[in-house]
């Protein structure tokens, strides 16, 4: 049987490259670089506060982003501290200042952080209170917090748009 010009060319050009594999790394070594750089440059501005589903945080014009601290989380219902339920608020609570099993809770984590990290323990504590909780309520838990080894007491908000712009014209 005989081949045709377009079968031969074909026949000739497979035996000439046969074991030469060519994989051009340029284009790909161009895009992990630039996925490298920009993992870099974003991976250092953000915190990560925990999603409660049942807050809703007030605005602000804050710029100084938080540390990374204890976390008290606030809602109509309920007072969690990093995540766990410690007071359910259907159930009045006593007329102190001072909201007991709170601040047995953070007296023992105090004592925990100090443990494990002597020397390091800073008595920071963020504070994420839902927009609708009533003052009296908020002024209460950051007494408490005060009053169990955490002085140094922050409000977590979500910025407002734009913010930055209004804050510099000020």
């Amino acid at each position: 049987m005989k081949m045709s010009r377009r079968a031969k060319r074909m026949e000739y050009h497979h035996k000439r490259n046969k074991g030469r594999a060519v994989l051009n790394l340029v284009s790909l070594m161009d895009i992990f670089t630039i996925l490298v750089f920009f993992l870099l440059v974003n991976s250092g501005e953000v915190q990560v506060l925990p999603n409660a589903k049942a807050l809703q945080l007030p605005e602000s014009a804050a710029e100084k982003k938080p540390d990374e601290n204890l976390v008290v989380m606030v809602n109509d219902k309920e007072i969690l501290l990093q995540g766990r339920r410690i007071i359910d608020l259907s159930v009045p609570l006593a007329d102190s200042n001072i909201i007991e099993p709170l601040r047995d809770e953070l007296i023992r984590h105090a004592a925990e952080a100090r443990q494990n990290r002597p020397g390091d323990f800073k008595g920071n504590i963020t504070i994420m209170g839902d927009k609708d909780i009533p003052y009296s309520l908020l002024k209460r838990v950051m007494a408490t917090c005060s009053a169990s080894e955490y002085p140094h007491v922050s409000l977590a908000v979500v910025q407002r748009p734009g913010s930055q712009e209004e804050s510099q014209a000020l």
